[in-house]
């Protein structure tokens, strides 16, 4: 694989750490500033709604830059908003910061995996987009365990300027090693108008809408995991973030995996996958007592949720050939909002007193919706199946 792909992972790094690391910092963030948890926890929710903007937003005001060049952009306004993060003095400069970071987030992504499906041939396209995911999957089995032990031993600011430095090796990264062409081009073809004009194909709402629901029913077992492992399985509260480096490492391996299952069969991978992701966690929601089979099902759930994302990208990025970037980077934005959605129907079981495990039963309802959606978009005409169907070829293996 090229080596740009690398420079990529390194800035997807950073940015993965960026999103996740502050949840271990919470309470020496707030305490700092003399904040409310509540209040204190916008610099997460904050974080996630400016994802979303940025996704589709920049992506589109950088349509007529090139790819690299957008990336180097990118990264800049990264390494700004964590400068500012670094060094704010009052809360609401910290939560300036937190959002000018995740501007870039989507647009990073989305951007960036057009670019790296256009470093390799079509054929590895899905493995390319991999291994920049990879960074972000790094970021949560390495980074984030890392990055709260620093910040709690050294203070919670050495962790945002240890991750400003990590924006400035990715700067660099960028700058030698991705050409100034990305393969299929250097720049988004023809106008915004093309590039908006994507989203008048049904099949690319039907990715969104999948990505929401797929990754939504992932993170709504996710987000309320601490919880099930402590007062369902019964495991110390001072164990939980060791035993989420076990759903980082599923998330790493599923990511890696799942991409190269994808260029031999997208439509078969994300079909399989989304029915392993409703039935793992359903059988984490029947067993969490077990120890064991919590530690297997949250390892599995963390697999089977990321093995999905080089698929799903791919898939939109398909279905909007002629325009894809703004499309990749409103995909980055659908699975923030999966995030959000999964997080909110999670919570809805436990408002209504069902227990521990119902986030898990409601994310693994909400997958089972995301796979009958893409079991009908796959059929419906302009579907995978009726595009191999007219050209002759079987429709099970349309990738």
């Amino acid at each position: 694989m090229p080596l740009a792909l690398y420079a990529l992972a390194i800035g997807g790094f950073g940015i993965g750490l960026t999103e996740f690391v502050i949840m271990g910092l919470l309470p020496e963030v707030g305490a700092d500033f003399g904040v409310s948890p509540t209040v204190a926890g916008y610099l997460i929710s904050g974080y996630a709604l400016s994802v979303a903007v940025g996704g589709v937003g920049l992506t589109a005001l950088l349509h007529r830059v090139d790819r690299k060049r957008a990336l180097l952009l990118l990264m800049l306004l990264f390494i700004a908003g964590n400068l500012v993060s670094a060094v704010a003095a009052e809360y609401w400069v910290m939560l300036a910061g937190r959002i000018i970071a995740a501007l870039c987030h989507g647009a990073f992504f989305g951007i960036g995996s057009v670019l790296a499906a256009g470093l390799v041939p079509p054929r590895r396209a899905a493995a390319a987009v991999s291994i920049m995911f990879t960074g972000l999957t790094t970021a949560t089995v390495l980074g984030v365990p890392l990055g709260t032990f620093l910040g709690q031993a050294a203070g919670w600011r050495s962790t945002f300027w240890a991750i400003t430095a990590i924006g400035v090796v990715a700067f660099v990264g960028i700058v030698t090693l991705v050409p100034a062409a990305g393969g299929a081009g250097d720049r988004a073809p023809g106008g915004l108008r093309r590039e908006f004009g994507a989203f008048a194909s049904g099949q690319v709402w039907l990715s969104l809408l999948v990505t929401v629901l797929g990754f939504g029913g992932m993170f709504g077992g996710f987000t309320y995991i601490a919880f099930t492992l402590t007062e369902v399985s019964g495991f110390a509260s001072a164990t939980v973030p060791w035993l989420l480096v076990l759903f980082g490492a599923g998330m790493f391996a599923g990511n890696l995996l799942g991409g190269r299952f994808a260029d031999r069969d997208r439509v078969r991978t994300l079909l399989v996958v989304f029915a392993a992701l409703a039935l793992v966690l359903a059988a984490f929601a029947l067993l969490a007592e077990l120890r064991w089979a919590a530690l297997v099902a949250l390892m599995l759930m963390g697999a089977l949720g990321f093995a999905a994302v080089p698929g799903l990208q791919m898939r939109i990025m398909a279905f909007a050939d002629r325009a894809p970037t703004l499309a990749s980077g409103a995909n980055i934005a659908a699975f923030n909002v999966g995030n959000a959605f999964g997080a909110w129907v999670g919570g809805l079981g436990l408002a209504a007193g069902l227990g521990y495990t119902s986030p898990l039963w409601s994310g693994a309802l909400v997958t089972l919706v995301g796979l009958l959606v893409l079991v009908t978009a796959t059929l419906v005409p302009g579907g995978e199946f009726a595009r191999r169907s007219e050209s002759g070829r079987s429709p099970v293996g349309a990738g």
